[in-house]
């Protein structure tokens, strides 16, 4: 497992968690009103924003879990 791999995909998953989970997630509470067509696309581009961006940071994972620890010479 490479640590620095690792630590980096998870600044990326705090970062779209604090960028975006706020916009995708159902809002508890809220009547149920018919959004817009205009409303409808902002949404779906904010949750195919997040989607993509949740599959780089859990291939990051992946990666990192299956990668050897960079050298501590390499300049980096």
């Amino acid at each position: 497992m490479d640590p620095q791999r690792l630590k980096a995909a998870y600044e990326k998953l705090q970062s779209l968690d604090d960028r975006m989970t706020h916009k995708v997630r159902p809002r508890a509470g809220r009547p149920l009103n018919r959004p817009s067509p205009e409303q409808l696309e902002v949404n779906v581009r904010e949750l195919a924003t997040y989607t993509v961006e949740l599959k780089e940071v859990v291939e990051e994972l992946i990666l990192a879990i299956g990668s050897r620890p960079k050298p501590a010479g390499d300049g980096q």
